[in-house]
């Protein structure tokens, strides 16, 4: 295979939850050495997960914490790491790590870190050219918030997404998904890119602080212009557009079957009135216009759930765009397993697993790009916990036999997590009834071709 863009690149991923766990895991894609760093007694949030039914077969095994499935999409490619940093040992050895690593990403409050004196003022003392990487929810630049603690599901409403996502006369909501958490995975690799960049040109090092409330306030552009400019505070208006209609989510054929459609041009509204076998409907003076359409978009809204929910939306998604209109099937997580565009993408890759893992084969997402000359591929499993202890300690970092001996016997690195216990199983079917599942497909492995 071509070289890999970040081959020779060794990160210490000392970060927890979502983010910057998927920018190390996208890290390890691009052929980088990620080394996954956790305290003994502080495993990685997502190797407790919280939906039990997210355990392969909902079986949680001999070591429940290296099977969910949110940790192994996180952590593919990477090896493991345990060091309890609480104990000056543990520090020691992260600095000793620090002096053959390129990059540290870590995602402590400020305070953290500084007071472990391993800051970047002090890493830069160990290892001059060293790139970090420090993810937090509001920086470290010493304002009235840095040293709060913060998660992506509280940040949207501090950078005033909550603000305009909702439905019209109802209060504000955040969105599905931690949102925020894709956008600072994302903002951190083109951090990292460009600190790499820099190095490779000056031969220095660089800190690149990381406020994820900031993250979310760049994709927040066009209505703080229009509350700057207009003095219009948004407003909340569900699946609709200030400048399209009719736009929506309508109905389709199915049990809890949907499609996205959006009417942006009188051409299209007509054409879509064609589709529907309601050509009189563009001639309707309600619907003469944007602005008449907009604001009869409740009638709208019936007439156009009547046509949607007789029809597959796959087929209603060809036939829209086909007549120029942009439309597409909502899909649900199964859906996307067995869409044929994924898979002709390559979106969905198979990691197979060592035997012992009695984890067997598993499909992962794999990136949002593909490279023309570099075919990137997921390299690996996510490493079971503290997998790679010995080979590190002792053969990248020289530490003599008897010294780890002591090190793995007073816990400062182990195998087995010395905190925390598995959420504890719930059948899928109740589960279900509970809402923490939308479905569950007893054949999906058969299904998938896993079997």
């Amino acid at each position: 295979m071509p070289q890999l863009p970040l081959e020779g690149i060794r990160v210490i991923d000392s970060t927890y939850v979502f983010a910057l766990p998927y920018t190390g895991g996208l890290l390890s894609d691009f052929g980088a050495e990620v080394i996954k760093l956790e305290g003994p007694g502080r495993p990685d949030t997502t190797r407790n997960s919280g939906l039990a039914g997210s355990y392969p077969e909902h079986e949680l095994g001999d070591d429940p914490w290296n099977r969910p499935s949110t940790y192994n999409l996180l952590h593919r490619g990477k090896q493991s790491l345990t060091l309890d940093m609480t104990d000056p040992r543990g520090r020691d050895l992260f600095r000793d790590m620090v002096r053959v690593s390129d990059v540290v990403m870590e995602n402590f409050t400020p305070r953290v870190m500084r007071a472990w004196e391993l800051d970047y003022p002090n890493l830069r003392k160990i290892k001059p050219d060293i790139i970090m990487v420090s993810n937090t929810g509001f920086g470290h630049g010493g304002g009235p918030y840095s040293n709060n603690p913060a998660q992506a599901t509280t940040l949207e409403g501090t950078h005033g997404h909550c603000w305009i996502t909702g439905y019209n006369g109802e209060g504000p909501n955040r969105v599905g998904a931690s949102f925020v958490d894709f956008l600072s995975t994302w903002t951190a690799l083109f951090a990292i890119g460009g600190a790499l960049r820099y190095r490779s040109r000056t031969g220095k090092g660089q800190w690149a602080d990381i406020a994820m409330y900031q993250a979310g306030v760049m994709f927040m552009s066009d209505y703080l212009m229009d509350a700057i400019s207009n003095k219009r505070e948004g407003e909340r208006i569900g699946n609709r557009h200030p400048y399209r209609a009719p736009q929506g989510c309508y109905p389709a054929q199915g049990d809890d079957e949907w499609i996205a459609i959006s009417v942006g041009t009188d051409k299209q509204w007509q054409a879509l009135c064609g589709l529907m076998g309601r050509e009189g409907l563009a001639q309707e003076s309600r619907f003469a216009d944007l602005l008449l359409r907009q604001q009869n978009h409740d009638d709208l809204d019936g007439i156009i759930q009547v046509w949607t929910s007789q029809r597959d939306k796959y087929d209603m998604m060809h036939l829209l765009q086909g007549v120029g209109i942009p439309a597409g099937p909502v899909l649900t997580g199964k859906d996307i397993h067995f869409d044929s565009h994924y898979e002709s993408r390559g979106f969905l890759e198979r990691v197979e697993y060592p035997k012992d893992r009695g984890m067997g084969s598993r499909i992962f997402m794999g990136r949002p790009y593909k490279f023309s000359n570099t075919p990137l591929r997921i390299r690996g499993p996510a490493p079971t916990f503290g997998q790679d202890n010995e080979r590190l300690i002792k053969e990248l970092l020289g530490v003599k036999e008897d010294v780890y001996d002591g090190l793995v016997q007073d816990a400062i690195a182990t195998t087995i997590p010395t905190t925390g216990s598995p959420v504890p199983r719930i059948p899928q079917e109740r589960m279900v009834e509970l809402g923490l599942l939308a479905a569950w497909d007893h054949g999906y492995r058969e299904r998938l071709g896993l079997s």
